[in-house]
């Protein structure tokens, strides 16, 4: 499979853009979600897959846009 350079950069930056959009959701509303939704530092737990579920729907809403454009 031969990706065009353009492409590449183009998901990159929709990926860096959706990662810190997510992350950023899940700061803000991260004091409001229960004890165990919250991440710990330095541990695998399930907050997480919250932030990871998060910056997922960011990405999908990134591809959404642009792909109405």
């Amino acid at each position: 499979m031969v990706t065009k350079p353009g492409i590449v950069k183009r998901r990159f930056v929709q990926s860096l853009i959706a990662v810190v959009a997510g992350n950023a959701v899940y700061l803000g509303i991260e004091r409001y979600l229960p004890p165990r939704a919250q991440h710990h530092i330095y541990q695998v737990d399930w907050g997480l897959a919250v932030d990871f579920w998060i910056c997922l729907a960011c990405y999908g809403l990134v591809r959404l846009i642009r792909r109405r454009r």
